[in-house]
């Protein structure tokens, strides 16, 4: 009992340890993306303690109880700073993404904070030009050009260029004023500036990039969406444009004919029952010709579909494998015919549901059966409607039951699809 118990306990831990796992193969590729960049603007706060850290502890050996009082200020700015910048980098993304954020307060308060902070270590720090330190503060230098350089970040994230250049500006004057007011010399000030102005370019630029391909990624992931959708809309305007065109002209014909009819029997003319039977004549043509055309529109050409595959996957990015052998044409038309269903059906599901760079269509005969097998890759760690709960595939499975064939969705590795369509071959309509 006890050790079952450990196993149970054990068996729970490991589902913990690869609960985030599967939570990241769940996310969509726009979202993995997004997260990996989101991080990387958020260890560009992370990065800004650090520096304060082994400036101010470099600085506390031998130090007088004025610098360790510099030094104090300095670490609690820096922890500060490195808070709101978290949250600031977060509604930056946020507002650039164009997504429902609040006002700018979280990028104006980092700014802000960092303003005051270098006042406050700047003037709390050691005096400059007196002769115990000649040649100014550097460890103030140093905590305060962290602070300016990782907080421009979400200026340049969350607002136009010359908004954040502008902010960028406000920054460096007013830490310059606080530089000469702690007694640093001009010229080292102004050395000063350009060096923390050339850093802040770098990471602002940095910044935003990671922003802008953020976006991208979004864009390119909605357009990919939209194609999906466009092809949808442009078979259904050929369907109604060739059934506008079957049935206006005939449609119109039996208006006058019938309008002639009503006229001609007005008048006790005989010809009006000749009308009348050309009327029952185009009506039962225009019957034939809508039979007609919805059977073309509802039978798939397998070579056709083939083709049109690999055409829409490779639009998607996705790389696509055809092999459907050399005996294809020997195939009886309904099998060829469902076979063009089963490829359409699964280069929809490749588009919608998959996000797949690689996708396998082979035709093979084994047993006396055909057999379309159809692999993609991409797809994500969550349940698929591979028993029948998918619309698609219960209304292909439909159509091979019609030809006493079957399709099957076998297990495969993780991250692909595999979906196998077989129809039997039956005596006199096997290929030779």
């Amino acid at each position: 009992m006890v050790e079952s118990m450990i196993v149970v306990e054990l068996g729970a831990e490991q589902m913990e340890m690869r609960s985030p796992l599967r939570s990241w193969k769940r996310l969509s590729k726009p979202r993995r993306t997004e997260f990996y960049l989101r991080w990387s603007l958020y260890l560009m706060a992370l990065f800004q303690l650090p520096g304060v850290l082994v400036a101010a502890g470099s600085a506390a050996k031998d130090a007088d109880e004025h610098t360790i009082s510099a030094i104090r200020v300095s670490l609690l700015v820096g922890l500060a700073s490195t808070l709101v910048l978290l949250r600031a980098y977060r509604t930056a993304l946020d507002r650039y993404l164009k997504r429902p954020v609040g006002r700018t307060r979280w990028i104006a308060t980092a700014a802000g904070l960092t303003v005051a902070g270098s006042w406050a270590v700047l003037l709390l720090g050691p005096s400059a030009g007196g002769a115990e330190n000649p040649a100014g503060p550097p460890f103030t230098l140093v905590v305060v050009g962290y602070l300016l350089v990782f907080s421009f970040g979400p200026a340049c994230v969350g607002l136009t260029p010359g908004r954040a250049a502008l902010t960028g500006l406000g920054m460096l004057l007013a830490v310059g004023a606080a530089a000469l007011a702690a007694g640093l010399d001009l010229a080292m000030a102004c050395g000063f500036l350009i060096a923390v102005a050339v850093s802040m370019a770098f990471v602002g630029g940095s910044c935003r990039s990671f922003a802008w391909l953020v976006s991208v990624i979004w864009e390119l992931d909605g357009a990919r969406e939209a194609q999906s959708r466009l092809a949808v809309a442009e078979e259904r305007l050929r369907f109604s444009r060739d059934l506008h065109d079957v049935m206006g002209r005939n449609l119109t014909t039996i208006a006058l004919k019938s309008e002639l009819a009503v006229q001609l029997a007005r008048r006790g003319r005989p010809e009006a029952a000749e009308q009348m039977a050309e009327v029952q004549r185009i009506a039962q043509e225009s019957q034939r010709e809508v039979r007609d055309v919805i059977r073309g529109y509802r039978t798939a050409d397998l070579h056709a579909e083939a083709i049109g595959a690999r055409a829409v996957l490779r639009s998607a990015d996705v790389v696509c494998e055809i092999d459907l052998g050399e005996r294809v044409d020997e195939l009886p038309p309904p099998v060829q015919s469902v076979f063009g269903w089963v490829i359409r059906e699964a280069t929809t599901n490749v588009l919608r549901h998959s996000e797949a760079g690689r996708c396998l269509i082979r035709l093979r005969q084994e047993g006396g059966r055909a057999v379309l097998e159809l692999e993609n890759d991409g797809v994500p760690a969550v349940p698929l409607p591979s028993q029948g709960s998918g619309t698609g595939l219960r209304g292909l499975r439909e159509r091979l039951a019609a030809h006493d064939g079957e399709l099957t969705v076998p297990a495969a590795e993780a991250g692909t699809f595999r979906m196998l369509a077989t129809v039997p071959l039956h005596p006199g309509e096997a290929p030779r």
